[in-house]
């Protein structure tokens, strides 16, 4: 019934214990003497009996007894050590998390990308930031696949992956990898036979593409237009596997990064093809906000883009 009372009237009153008391119970358990204790936590020993016993004055009880020079806890000193072991731990591993977070080593990566072969790319170099910031969680953000933007101009995303910068106030569009845009055709399709790929090859030609605007579709504005020339039709698709699966069965062709175009080669009935004696030579880029405030793991993100050598 004293423990019960007891604990009753230590819930009512629990802001009067301090993690300071707490303290002081699991050192006096561990080193056994007051003198120990007070070494062990940088405090006197007056000082360390003087805390003790403005606590055991409050709740009218006692904590230990002295037996020489070791201390042997009360019934009412055992329960409050139990409870020192129980929420100590915790309080200390949020101190620890609060500090990671001040530094910059902990939080969470929100990264957006707008384009599904960037993807790719990005899984090498989540692979190792993974390893280097084992505390930072890393949100890759696919629903924003095509309005990057507007996701990183409302803080949606932390960085925005993507083939296609906009110069806009505010964003900054750093390049990190390059690559060459190649066309993917069926190989029962008589483009598979040549070489280079020129525009006027494509007029009869249905073309698949991701739902981009196509002022921002390489295979037009960097090939098509300026030869005055469009294919017989333009679909657009949201899903890869289903756009490689149409042009695998020749009902019409896409542009992919060459590095993604090889892996494809080896499992679908495809081929890859120039565009243009020189081809289509292209970057991915990362974007940021210009006022964004950058910690330590995202300082991490950035130079590991950089450096990274890319898929081959």
């Amino acid at each position: 019934m004293v423990l019960i009372h007891l604990l009753i009237r230590f819930i009512h009153e629990l802001i009067m214990i301090e993690r300071s008391h707490l303290k002081i119970l699991r050192a006096v358990d561990a080193h056994g003497t007051l003198t120990s204790a007070a070494d062990a936590l940088c405090l006197t020993q007056s000082a360390l009996s003087h805390t003790i016993k403005k606590l055991e004055g409050h709740f009218d009880i006692s904590l230990w007894q002295k037996s020489g020079r070791h201390i042997e806890l009360t019934a009412e000193g055992r329960f409050l050590l139990s409870e020192a072991k129980r929420l100590l731990p915790q309080l200390e591993r949020i101190d620890e998390t609060l500090m990671q977070y001040a530094k910059g080593e902990k939080g969470t990566l929100r990264i957006g990308i707008e384009c599904h072969p960037c993807y790719q790319w990005l899984t090498k170099v989540v692979k190792q930031f993974l390893l280097d910031w084992p505390d930072v969680e890393v949100d890759v953000v696919q629903r924003f696949q095509f309005g990057g933007m507007s996701a990183l101009f409302n803080r949606n995303i932390d960085f925005l992956v993507t083939p296609d910068p906009l110069v806009k106030t505010g964003v900054d569009f750093s390049p990190v990898f390059d690559f060459e845009q190649v066309l993917i055709v069926s190989q029962e399709n008589t483009l598979a036979k040549k070489k280079v790929i020129e525009a006027v090859d494509l007029v009869e030609e249905t073309l698949y593409s991701y739902p981009i605007e196509i002022d921002r579709l390489d295979i037009y504005k960097d090939f098509l237009l300026s030869s005055n020339c469009r294919p017989k039709k333009h679909k657009t698709i949201e899903s890869s596997e289903m756009m490689m699966q149409l042009v695998a069965a020749n009902r019409g062709v896409t542009t992919l990064p060459g590095w993604l175009a090889s892996e494809l080669e080896k499992n679908l009935a495809v081929k890859a093809k120039r565009l243009g004696k020189i081809g289509i030579h292209k970057k991915i880029y990362l974007g940021m906000r210009t006022d964004q405030s950058l910690s330590k793991f995202e300082q991490g993100f950035i130079k590991l883009a950089t450096n990274l050598e890319g898929i081959k």
